[in-house]
């Protein structure tokens, strides 16, 4: 079966290019993709060679993970529907994760049309939720995901490292449930676009020190450090503003950096979190925020590329541009 693809072929070179995709099995559907939302960070950690799987650092000894097809989500249309498939009929509005492709590193990938794909990886969207506003849902539930592990009650100060696509929506849903935030980040264009409510504060490192900004902002501790950069300097530096009992998540991508001292949290019974990946429920949960209006991403978007026009698209993610944050693929 014949397909289109983004495919990531030597380090930091992208093309779009016809690609063979498996014939569909009975659990499996065929989606018609109209948007896919790049992941700046994995998928451009991949694209540089730096990840060999997962959050795994590729190692001097890995081979290069070329080529593959970045990626794992998009939005789009159900078009054949597996005879072991439930619930899903042809028409049906849909977001998918991975689906399957040939020949390359990976047998699997993201951005690919049409997409054969296992229907555990398929999600129908709720008719009053924007199709785009979806399109970047696994990434969406990483920020969902950090802010619901830790234990915060409302009022309390939550510190979010990072003003990517992922702190921006960990802030958000800490907002949702309470807790006053502070956004760092290192671009204003970005922090602007954080909306903050009323308790809630952005400061920008490059300018800002940030601890006196924390510490004049929540003098009575810090109940949360969420790290969505990867940064172990910019947690530690929090710690002695954390309060005992507190938490740290962290969604961060460190590759061979990634120590942290225990004995450190365990002076002040620090709780920590390493949330990755997605599941069944907190995809469900962050869909049903999205519907509600409780999580918003299309302010994010920065950028629209046709899909043929990827490669120009990911050298704007991976020179890492100013003004550059939520990027998406147009397919039709």
């Amino acid at each position: 079966m014949q397909a289109h693809a983004v495919v990531a072929t030597r380090p930091r070179c992208v093309e779009f290019r016809p690609v063979t995709v498996p014939e569909p099995g009975p659990e499996e559907v065929v989606v018609r993709v109209l948007h896919s939302w790049i992941s700046n960070g994995t998928e451009g950690s991949f694209i540089r060679g730096e990840r060999i799987a997962g959050d795994t650092p590729r190692g001097d000894a890995d081979p290069l993970p070329f080529p593959h097809v970045p990626g794992y989500q998009k939005v789009g249309v159900v078009e054949w529907v597996g005879s072991s498939v439930p619930a899903l009929q042809s028409g049906a509005l849909v977001f998918a994760t991975v689906s399957r492709v040939e020949g390359m590193f990976y047998p699997a990938g993201g951005h690919v049309s049409p997409a054969v794909t296992h229907f555990e990886q398929v999600w129908r969207l709720p008719e009053r939720l924007e199709p785009e506003a979806a399109s970047g849902l696994v990434l969406t539930q990483v920020g969902y995901n950090v802010a619901m592990r830790p234990r915060v009650a409302p009022g309390d100060a939550v510190v979010v490292i990072g003003d990517g696509m992922v702190g921006h929506w960990a802030a958000q849903t800490f907002q949702v449930r309470g807790a006053r935030v502070m956004l760092v980040g290192r671009h204003d264009d970005r922090l602007a676009r954080f909306s903050a409510a009323p308790g809630s504060a952005t400061t920008n490192e490059r300018r800002d020190e940030v601890r006196a900004a924390v510490r004049n902002w929540a003098p009575e501790g810090v109940q949360v450090v969420a790290d969505t950069v990867g940064s172990i300097p910019a947690v530690e530096a929090l710690l002695p503003l954390m309060r005992h009992d507190g938490h740290i998540s962290s969604a961060g991508f460190y590759g061979p950096h990634g120590q942290i001292d225990i004995q450190w949290l365990r002076e002040r019974e620090i709780t920590l979190h390493a949330p990755s990946g997605w599941s069944r429920s907190r995809m469900d949960a962050t869909l049903d925020m999205l519907a509600r209006g409780e999580i918003r991403t299309l302010p994010l978007v920065t950028h629209r590329f046709p899909a043929a026009s990827a490669a120009e698209a990911f050298d704007r993610v991976l020179s890492r541009r100013e003004g550059v944050l939520g990027v998406l693929l147009d397919w039709e």
